[in-house]
């Protein structure tokens, strides 16, 4: 799935989102006066702690994912060879809420040794074994994306 600038802005800012509240909610848990409300103070600590590595981690992961899809798709813009990509077998991927298919392709080109990847797609039924893909293909890495 290719990412542009305007969607790769709107998850960046969702995973900086996810990101804040555990940290705020720590500052604020520990600047309240723990005097007051002993009882309390520990178990929110304890929580805005778990919550604040909970969501960096997750924010963080979801940041670098994004960043690594620009990346990819910049280097296939820049980079890449056109290829052909053979479907060799198709099966349903059971994953997530989308149906679609586990595509199992042999990718050739001019430029790169000949190899096999997987993906999934959309549910067509025009995706069947033997059929031919255009694809292309970072030759330094076997990057690749079906066009």
């Amino acid at each position: 799935m290719r990412l542009g600038p305007i969607g790769a802005l709107l998850c960046r800012l969702v995973f900086l989102a996810i990101c804040l509240p555990g940290p705020v909610l720590l500052a604020g848990t520990v600047t309240m006066d723990p005097l007051r409300s002993r009882a309390d103070f520990w178990g929110l600590l304890a929580g805005d702690v778990l919550m604040t590595i909970v969501g960096a981690g997750f924010g963080v992961w979801g940041l670098r994912l994004v960043t690594r899809s620009r990346r990819d798709a910049h280097r296939l813009s820049a980079a890449s060879v056109a290829a052909t990509a053979e479907i060799l077998a198709v099966a349903n991927h059971l994953g997530g809420e989308d149906p679609g298919l586990d595509l199992h392709l042999r990718i050739s080109g001019p430029g790169f040794a000949t190899f096999e990847a997987d993906t999934i797609r959309a549910d067509d039924p025009a995706l069947v074994p033997g059929a031919v893909l255009a694809a292309v293909v970072d030759p330094a890495d076997r990057l690749f994306r079906i066009t």
